[in-house]
């Protein structure tokens, strides 16, 4: 199979000693030449610092990074701010989400949808950046249906989006049937399948009951039956996944976007699986 078009996500490290794994992990990573390396923020754009860093770190490095930014709880003048900022860095891609409210948080901010802030940010800064946002083929956990999440993914690209990444997911038919609806509504931007690697069965349920992905049932059961065998469960999710990114780019999947954990072994395991060979 020809080598796939990949990016990698990151969190930004809370200590030094996160920060250190974060760099040895990325420069594994690297070697597989993913397009770019995105970093996300906290809850309200609280590691907003943090991600810069991490940006501006990564950069450094020679490599292609995305700061990913929200719009919850800032105003127009705090995310023009943020914007100026990433410009000065020679910043040029960028994934603009809504974002999550942390707990106890009043209102929403100047901005209340991710197709607010991608209209904002394109009246700001025009073309300098390439834009991302985020795509739900199994439905956002808040949206009241189908077809009102599909119309607010169809806003943010009538916004101004380059292009989206999916939340991740295990079942290939969803991403195909929502590309498909996707396209029916005229839209026509690339959909890049966000992939989960499984190496955790407690923390991917957790994570699975916060953003609304779906586990069938059959990989649960085969999970859920490995116990705490961790070789087991890292070898049974790295056949799944490969499968399922196989499945993916023979159907048309543009690229592959992981979400490493700031960790590099399931990525680069994946990333073998599918070129047929170890990384360089």
């Amino acid at each position: 199979m020809e080598t796939p078009n990949i990016s990698i996500e990151f969190f930004p490290p809370k200590t030094p000693e996160g920060a250190e794994k974060l760099r040895v992990a990325r420069q594994k990573l690297a070697q597989l030449q993913p397009k770019y390396f995105s970093v996300t923020f906290g809850a309200g754009g609280s590691t907003q610092q943090g991600t810069l860093d991490t940006v501006l770190e990564i950069q450094s490095e020679g490599h292609a990074a995305a700061p990913h930014l929200s719009c919850v709880g800032g105003t127009r003048e705090s995310i023009r701010a943020i914007l100026r900022e990433f410009q000065s860095h020679g910043i040029r891609r960028l994934v603009a989400l809504r974002g999550d409210l942390p707990s106890g948080y009043g209102g929403a901010g100047e901005l209340r949808y991710a197709s607010d802030l991608v209209e904002f940010i394109r009246t700001q800064t025009g073309d300098w950046f390439h834009i991302e946002v985020a795509a739900y083929p199994e439905m956002h956990p808040q949206a009241k249906s189908p077809q009102d999440d599909l119309q607010n993914f169809a806003r943010k690209v009538q916004a101004g989006a380059n292009a989206a990444i999916t939340q991740y997911f295990y079942n290939p038919d969803a991403y195909f049937q929502f590309v498909d609806n996707a396209r029916k509504l005229g839209v026509d931007v690339p959909i890049v399948a966000g992939i989960m690697p499984i190496t955790n069965y407690t923390q991917l349920m957790r994570f699975s009951d916060m953003c609304g992905a779906e586990i069938p049932r059959w990989i649960r059961l085969k999970l859920a039956s490995f116990g705490d065998d961790s070789a087991s469960i890292k070898a049974f999710g790295l056949d799944v996944v490969s499968q399922l990114c196989e499945r993916l780019l023979a159907g048309g999947a543009p690229g592959l976007h992981f979400y490493s954990m700031n960790q590099a072994a399931a990525t680069t395991a994946i990333w073998q699986r599918l070129h047929g060979s170890p990384a360089a």
